[in-house]
């Protein structure tokens, strides 16, 4: 069974938590991840900014950032997979949200989803959606959100 801690960093905590720990929780399902261990830490544009600076090079806020840890404890069953850390800025979701025309928990889920796949191996170049990350970010979005609303 996977583990979800979440925490915020530099901001209140928001009252969303609780549904976006379950929402993160089903992504590691969809994705075969039954043993992971990972942490959502949601931060201030500037907690964000200050780690894309030190870990990326860029001087600027971005809205996820994933680190992964790729770590297994122990062997067999009962062990689990230290997966990492996704770093979310709801400030930046904000914008992006007013950028592609989406409302807050579309656009939230959109980066649980993006932060997860980066931890579990995938990446893209760059942002065309065509890219088979991107495209398989949005397909677990669909699924997950119609099956939410059943």
């Amino acid at each position: 069974m996977s583990v979800v801690e979440v925490r915020a960093m530099d901001i209140e905590e928001p009252d969303w938590i609780p549904d976006i720990r379950g929402f993160a929780a089903e992504v590691l399902e969809e994705i075969g991840a039954a043993d992971w261990e990972l942490s959502l830490i949601f931060c201030s544009d500037t907690f964000i900014r200050d780690l894309n600076k030190e870990y990326r090079n860029l001087d600027e806020p971005t809205d996820v950032l994933s680190f992964p840890m790729g770590e297994r404890l122990g062997t067999g069953r009962g062990s689990t997979y230290l997966a990492g850390d996704v770093v979310i800025s709801p400030q930046a979701c904000k914008r992006n949200c007013a950028d592609f025309h989406v409302d807050f928990p579309e656009e939230l889920r959109r980066l649980v989803i993006h932060g997860i796949l980066h931890l579990s191996g995938m990446d893209h170049e760059d942002n065309d959606p065509e890219r088979p990350m991107l495209k398989r970010q949005e397909e677990i979005l669909t699924l997950l959100v119609e099956r939410r609303a059943k």
